[in-house]
């Protein structure tokens, strides 16, 4: 995923323009040495609000963004592109687009980190030297932690899929598209995942596409997941389970996903609550969540992350439990909320306040309450808006029961999500519905 734009690169006309256009200083080929105020490593949905309310702050060149991507995804939208919704086309923008012209890009990866130092030294070899640092690397997918299933992804038009990375989620409408009869299973990882209500969301959609295409009769749909619930907050959870049952869904709790056979078409799957005992099953269409992890070298920072391998951080305040000048966003923070872009947007003000308030020698104070938003889609028209805090209690921004599966959520998600998170969150102009949720509650009292 990471990689260097060279500045001998510079003499073409084409670069020197999108340059000059963007405002980017971009890194030289030879190693070197960059100091600045702020370095935000990501440049995913956190990095990118981040350093868009930061830099406008405190100005040109003062922050300094480490990300090697050409493309930024909006990566909500794959549940849909899975279904055949939507296209990858409609889900990236061109990372120059998207990153704060005010900001300087280094387009490159973070390969060591050394908070004792201040420093992070990128894949290339440049040296970066920062005042305040701001994790926002996101998860790594694993998809090489199960044996076999790289093999099976690699196979043509073949019958495993997974919507979790651009390389691979065009593949799962072509195989609804190619089911015939057979089981159709869906899987949840035994580890930290970004979005977790996403490998259920392609479970329904998968399952309302079969009924649309007159193939529901010859499937017998099975979620296995590892957790003990099918979700994690109980005033969803009930409506979920009655879906399931009235769909004749076949829920598995406590069952993980350990091998992909691909020239069998066969699964083997282990009982996490008797991890001797594994099963083999065959499958017409497999849909698997990978397994997911904190970026290797961050997780190798053993000063800045927990066993976990997650950026240790007060769950309130974002800090760093040790390092004062550090903060982190989203997916790798050790901070115990669901991994969705809606925590990053409550999270990101709370983050910037903070900072600044560090930077003026100001104990920090603003808090973050655990918010976490899950757009639980159910089919092709209907949607849970799932909206909870730290303690897994309801956090509804919308005065009405949104445990239940309504069209007009669909079509948030759909069509009126994408746009805010392009145009208000990444450019750190929109910080979650808390305020909308205050007028709404008030103005119904």
């Amino acid at each position: 995923m990471y990689s260097l734009r060279v500045c001998n690169i510079l003499r073409n006309g084409a670069l020197k323009s999108e340059v000059a256009v963007r405002g980017f200083a971009i890194s030289s080929v030879h190693n070197d040495n960059h100091k600045c105020k702020v370095l935000v490593v990501g440049g995913g949905a956190g990095g990118c609000a981040m350093a868009a309310k930061l830099s406008s702050k405190l100005g040109e060149g003062k922050v300094t963004i480490l990300e090697p991507a050409d493309k930024h995804y909006y990566q909500p939208m794959f549940t849909l592109i899975g279904g055949g919704i939507k296209t990858l086309k409609d889900s990236y923008r061109p990372m120059s687009k998207v990153l704060p012209t005010l900001a300087k890009w280094v387009k490159d990866s973070a390969a060591k980190f050394e908070p004792e130092n201040n420093t992070v030294y990128t894949a290339n070899g440049d040296k970066i030297e920062y005042e305040f640092l701001l994790v926002a690397t996101g998860l790594q997918l694993n998809y090489d932690k199960i044996p076999g299933l790289v093999d099976a992804l690699s196979i043509p038009k073949g019958k495993v899929c997974s919507n979790y990375s651009p390389k691979y989620v065009d593949r799962t409408y072509q195989a609804l598209q190619a089911f015939k009869s057979g089981n159709a299973i869906f899987t949840y990882p035994n580890s930290p995942v970004k979005c977790p209500g996403a490998p259920q969301k392609i479970l329904y959609i998968g399952e309302h596409y079969l009924r649309k295409s007159k193939k529901r009769q010859n499937a017998k749909v099975i979620y296995n997941t590892s957790l003990p619930v099918i979700f994690g907050v109980k005033h969803y959870a009930d409506q979920l389970w009655k879906i399931v049952e009235k769909r004749d869904i076949k829920v598995n709790l406590r069952t993980n996903l350990i091998e992909v056979i691909p020239d069998k078409n066969q699964a083997v799957f282990q009982n996490l609550d008797k991890p001797e005992e594994t099963f083999t099953t065959d499958y017409e269409f497999l849909h698997v969540t990978p397994p997911m992890s904190a970026p290797d070298a961050l997780a190798a920072c053993k000063n800045l992350v927990t066993e976990t391998g997650f950026v240790d951080v007060d769950k309130d305040t974002l800090q760093h439990v040790r390092y004062d000048n550090v903060f982190a966003i989203g997916d790798c923070s050790a901070s115990p909320n669901s991994k969705t872009a809606a925590s990053v947007a409550a999270q990101s003000q709370v983050v910037y306040k903070n900072m600044i308030a560090v930077m003026n020698g100001v104990k920090p104070s603003q808090v973050f309450n655990g918010y976490a938003s899950c757009p639980l889609v159910t089919g092709y028209n209907t949607c849970i808006m799932a909206e909870f805090d730290y303690s897994l209690t309801p956090l509804e921004t919308f005065p009405i029961d949104q445990s239940k599966e309504r069209i007009s959520m669909f079509y948030m998600k759909k069509d009126l999500m994408p746009p805010l998170y392009w145009h208000l969150l990444l450019n750190g102009l929109w910080n979650g519905p808390g305020f909308a949720r205050k007028i709404m509650h008030f103005s119904l009292k």
